[in-house]
């Protein structure tokens, strides 16, 4: 048996994951969360005024398949920082709290702590193409 051709789909996330120092896969967009987990996840890095680029996984099911391959992490939202995995919303929200996730991001944890995360869900009917990346770095 031969070794399998190269696959587009898991190159071009790992490029994006390699490319951008904070990036989130999710159900929908930032300006527009398909789901509550995906819209407090995107909460919190909008409360602390990290820009990040973001994918939705929702037009094409091979991005959720080969992105669960890739990080072993079977649920969406999944945030990743200078290429490495953070985790979901529950780990994301948690990680907030306790001021992790501030200095993982190289932020001042006391200055960003006790500011409300909110949960918004606004939704616009359009769906980007694949791998369509909302760059708000």
């Amino acid at each position: 048996m031969s070794e399998p051709a190269s696959n587009p789909m898991r190159e071009a996330l790992q490029s994006a994951i390699s490319e951008n120092p904070v990036i989130l896969f999710m159900k929908g967009t930032p300006d527009a969360p398909a789901c509550g987990f995906s819209a407090r996840t995107v909460a919190v890095l909008e409360t602390l005024e990290q820009p990040f680029a973001a994918v939705n996984v929702l037009p094409d099911p091979a991005i959720r398949q080969e992105l669960s391959a890739l990080s072993g992490w079977p649920t969406i939202p999944q945030l990743f920082v200078r290429g490495e995995l953070v985790g979901g919303c529950d780990i994301v929200l948690e990680m907030y709290d306790n001021g992790e996730l501030q200095q993982l991001l190289g932020m001042d944890a006391d200055a960003a702590k006790g500011q409300a995360v909110g949960a918004g869900t606004a939704t616009d009917g359009g769906e980007p193409a694949p791998l369509v990346i909302e760059n708000l770095l």
